[in-house]
């Protein structure tokens, strides 16, 4: 029904079509869809502070400004990112206030626009453009809160699009830069 998709694929035309990126596509019926990718780090020192940083740069389509259905398939779309030590995850949430069973994470990502104590709003989907045409934009995070890795000297990494806009978004994630720095 949601249409979720997630692969290794190359860019989209009219970029670089030869480079690949991390393709993740789906479409929101719910009017609050939350996409992510996740990585652990390990061998870092047990409960210890870091400070993360992210430098991402993806792929879009979508223009500034435009019209959409629930919001705006540019800015009512959130890039977010953030550090746990705990893994990132979809757990069931049985008590859904519309009446159904549906799926919430296990960290505090926040909500849509806004972000959370384990993950911050860095951006948002639009290209930063006039055009509907796929262009690379970066967002840079060096303001994500600290994290205190777990006993065996772990932590999570987590990224993702927290979407009102109620039809299909599709992002390339083509670059990824993480800095990890001992508090």
């Amino acid at each position: 029904f949601y249409a979720l998709s997630y692969e290794f694929s190359y860019l989209p035309s009219p970029l670089d079509t030869r480079k690949g990126a991390l393709k993740q596509s789906g479409n929101n019926h719910s009017d609050d869809l939350f996409m992510f990718i996740r990585r652990q780090i390990k061998d870092l020192d047990p409960n210890t502070d870091y400070k993360v940083s992210f430098e991402i740069e993806f792929a879009t389509d979508v223009a500034d400004d435009m019209v959409g259905v629930g919001g705006s398939p540019g800015e009512d779309v959130a890039i977010k990112a953030g550090a746990t030590n705990i893994k990132p995850e979809k757990i069931v949430d049985d008590k859904n206030s519309l009446g159904y069973e549906g799926y919430i994470m296990n960290i505090d990502k926040g909500n849509q626009l806004t972000g959370g104590s384990d993950m911050i709003v860095i951006g948002d989907f639009s290209n930063d453009t006039d055009q509907n045409t796929y262009t690379l934009k970066t967002v840079i995070a060096d303001d994500i809160p600290l994290v205190t890795t777990n006993s065996l000297g772990e932590l999570w990494l987590a990224i993702g699009t927290d979407s009102g806009f109620e039809a299909t978004t599709t992002i390339y994630y083509n670059n990824i830069k993480v800095t990890l720095e001992k508090n």
